[in-house]
């Protein structure tokens, strides 16, 4: 008989899996979701209980979302493999938003980009670039992310930008990436990007309507600076 606490030992009204079943994943907490990727807890210790040591430790589930696999295998219980567990489901929640769906936002300002983007970034320690792929009415088709790293011409190819666009049957894009240095300045090599872009963009049919820049919680539009 195995000493783990896992799910199955649970009373009935305090089985995540089964409460997820019944009631939909929307009603529980952090540390029930947490219980049901976990599946089990440490020996002595419920598995709800090794969910919320492990949220209290990072400071919630952004915390635990930024943290790499070494810094999540060393908490106890947690080892190697509910580690990678762990980030493949916070990977797969952020890729989820960039899915179209039922639901396409109409994107007018600056300020309806950066409610999209930040939460993608706000953990994050490197440099991310996306592409929002808009309609001919400017409702979001999806959500490209083109590169992760430091940008430059290499790493961020028009090639690559417009192949997804012109996929996604895109009437237009606004570019979009993290500074995360929360400096939100644009770079001399951000400014030159952007004007590659929308050179290769016009060339294309596809107009690039704004660059935004997200560091921290401010953002900076290149349209408005007058650099686009």
């Amino acid at each position: 008989m195995s000493l783990v606490p896992s799910i199955r030992d649970l009373p009935l009204a305090e089985k995540p899996r089964e409460r997820l079943q019944s009631l939909g994943a929307g009603v529980f907490s952090s540390a029930e979701l947490l219980a049901v990727i976990l599946g089990r807890g440490v020996t002595g210790e419920p598995v709800l209980q090794s969910a919320q040591r492990l949220l209290a430790h990072f400071g919630g589930p952004s915390g635990i979302a930024s943290a790499s696999v070494e810094e999540l295998s060393k908490l106890k219980g947690i080892g190697l493999a509910k580690a990678c567990q762990l980030k493949a489901a916070f990977e797969l929640a952020k890729r989820a938003r960039g899915i179209k769906g039922e639901y396409q936002p109409c994107i007018k300002t600056p300020e309806d980009v950066f409610q999209i983007i930040y939460p993608l970034v706000s953990d994050e320690k490197k440099e991310y670039f996306f592409c929002l792929m808009l309609d001919v009415k400017s409702r979001l088709i999806k959500v490209g992310h083109i590169s992760a790293g430091s940008l430059d011409e290499s790493v961020v190819h028009p090639r690559e930008v417009f192949k997804e666009a012109l996929s996604a049957s895109a009437a237009t894009v606004i570019l979009a990436h993290n500074h995360p240095s929360g400096d939100t300045e644009p770079s001399p090599d951000d400014i030159g990007l952007s004007a590659r872009l929308r050179e290769a963009g016009s060339i294309m049919g596809i107009e690039v309507l704004d660059h935004i820049i997200i560091g921290g919680q401010s953002f900076t539009s290149l349209k408005r600076q007058g650099l686009l």
